[in-house]
């Protein structure tokens, strides 16, 4: 039975993937640590204004309905911390609540039970009593509003101050200012964990989150096109000392690759692999090819914090939702055809994806209730293993039949496209990849100079693709983008090219606005520095351009070059 329904799903999918699904006797007692998370998140049907009255009548339905089909998390997305009055939203500064420590908790006015100083733990211990689990989502290091009131730094070993070096140690000590979000550059910015000061904010943070009773962190605007591998790495490490295990889940995804991905071996338990998913086909087709690539790169699972990691396709905008960066709730349905909702759920589950439900449970219909609780689905995502993508390709052949050719004369030349069909798309890798190998200096005349990749093999006769050099600092650069491709002084340079987009984008966004380029401003988002190595390196995230063939008419697109989140 098994074996017929997994051909009904890829024949559902043009013969996407392959696997195998072992046969399971039952769900109960399954340690599900070791399987991909599944719950539900809020952004998706309140973006950031979620009450805590409306949080726990979301987590009755997700215990009531949905715990059985292993949907165990419940998760406060982002913003609990701002207050919702006039004048407050996605991007406002001063609205936030935090404690004399500078760290962010809960808006009373949104979470009555935080007052006086409780935070988030008459929440979690609710949730717990429902037999879920709790999270939330946090930011980046430090945020803005901390910096500017200069906050002092908790140490939780003394439950004072933090002192060294005969001085009290406060936030503009440890905040870097110029490795601000990228795309929240009024809301959080890096912290210097080169600094003793700087870990012991980030101690302060990871410890309260672990005194509320938190089950499930996600961490966001530290992964991606914003790599802060510093931070991820430390915050691990608190996590894992903890006498309480917390999910550790990294976020934004775009630019993501599975190079860059294999430097989190062991950091975090599930970590998303795209930019925001909404309820476009455009942003549900742009999953394919990511799931392919690390289905092909045999990270599903990979080694976690404590257990296993698992890319995320993000969440699933299904049911009753709302729009992206607005003070609203829930006020409309899914965009997707039913056959869409299907696709996705499926490729979602083949790809063994955590399953984070979006939409407003309170809500729930019969048809989105089905859909995400289908029993086959949830066994594939479970359980299946050897997940790759079909490599047959069948049809008609129009013109003179293939038989009399091998087998491997056949794939070449299906796979083979014409020269005039492609073109140099540039994205963004780990530095350790050596797909980022392949950049040096050239001349422009006696007084420029411009940083061109060439690919090993290509002919010299063959136009470079080339970013033009415009001195920032004494050790780094900003490389702007002529669209004509010629200049003879710097002023020329009309725009800088960014390692990530400046405002959050969809998947579907992500692939139409490549490259990101915005108005010179010498922040670390538009730093680069050509490495020894033949590598160019973004002073932002510490991730390194890499260029590949992709489909185009000719023209050298830049798709790709500065993925956000």
């Amino acid at each position: 039975m098994k074996t017929s329904l997994f051909f009904f799903f890829c024949c559902s999918l043009s013969l996407l993937f392959c696997f195998h699904l072992p046969r399971v006797s039952s769900s109960a007692g399954v340690d599900r640590l070791k399987l991909p998370p599944r719950g539900w998140n809020s952004y998706d049907s309140f973006c950031w204004t979620i009450s805590e009255d409306d949080f726990l009548t979301s987590a009755k339905v997700v215990a009531k309905y949905l715990k059985s089909h292993g949907y165990e998390y419940v998760v406060v997305d982002y913003l609990w911390y701002r207050r919702l009055v006039p004048g407050a939203y996605v991007e406002s500064l001063g609205f936030d609540v935090i404690d004399q420590w500078g760290r962010m908790v809960p808006a009373p006015d949104r979470w009555p039970s935080a007052k006086s100083g409780k935070g988030f733990t008459e929440v979690a211990k609710e949730v717990h009593s429902l037999g879920l689990k709790f999270g939330i989502h946090v930011m980046r290091g430090l945020s803005r509003q901390a910096f500017d009131a200069n906050t002092p730094i908790l140490d939780i070993t003394t439950g004072r101050a933090y002192k060294e070096s005969g001085r009290e140690w406060r936030a503009q000590d440890i905040g870097i200012k110029e490795r601000s979000c990228a795309w929240m550059p009024h809301g959080f910015m890096s912290v210097n964990t080169s600094l003793p000061a700087g870990r012991a904010f980030l101690s302060s943070l990871y410890h309260q989150y672990a005194e509320w009773g938190v089950d499930f962190i996600k961490h966001d605007c530290v992964f991606g096109a914003d790599f802060n591998l510093e931070e991820i790495t430390y915050v691990s490490r608190v996590l894992k000392k903890l006498n309480r295990p917390i999910l550790y889940s990294l976020s934004p995804g775009t630019s993501v690759t599975p190079a860059m991905a294999k430097e989190l071996k062991g950091l975090a338990n599930m970590y998303r692999v795209t930019a925001d998913d909404w309820d476009s086909w455009g942003d549900v087709a742009s999953h394919f090819d990511v799931a392919r690539d690390f289905a092909k790169a045999e990270m599903v699972p990979g080694e976690g914090l404590l257990g296993n990691s698992w890319p995320d396709l993000d969440m699933l905008p299904l049911g009753w939702l709302t729009d992206q960066g607005v003070n609203r709730g829930p006020h409309r349905q899914c965009n997707l055809t039913l056959d869409e909702q299907r696709t996705q759920m499926t490729l979602w589950s083949m790809a063994r994806s955590p399953l984070m439900f979006g939409g407003d449970v309170r809500k729930i219909d019969m048809t989105t209730y089905k859909l995400i609780t289908n029993p086959t689905l949830l066994e594939i995502n479970d359980y299946s293993s050897n997940n790759m993508e079909f490599p047959y390709v069948t049809g008609k052949i129009l013109g003179p039949t293939m038989s009399h050719l091998t087998r491997q004369s056949r794939i070449s030349m299906l796979n083979r496209g014409s020269d005039h069909h492609h073109a140099r798309g540039v994205g963004l890798t780990s530095c350790k990849d050596p797909n980022a190998n392949g950049w040096s200096v050239e001349s422009l005349d006696q007084y420029h100079e411009q940083i061109c990749w060439r690919e090993e093999g290509e002919k010299l006769n063959q136009e470079p693709l080339c970013l033009y050099k415009r001195i920032c600092s004494n050790d780094h650069v900003l490389y702007g983008l002529d669209s004509r491709q010629l200049f003879t002084s710097d002023d020329r340079v009309k725009s800088c090219l960014d390692a990530s987009p400046r405002h959050k984008i969809t998947s579907r966004e992500w692939k139409k606005k490549q490259p990101s380029f915005s108005t010179c401003k010498g922040d670390a988002n538009q730093m680069w520095k050509l490495s020894s190595n033949a590598t160019l390196r973004s002073s932002y995230s510490g991730l390194c351009v890499r260029v590949k063939q992709v489909k185009g008419n000719g023209q050298l697109h830049y798709q790709r070059l500065s993925p956000g989140c």
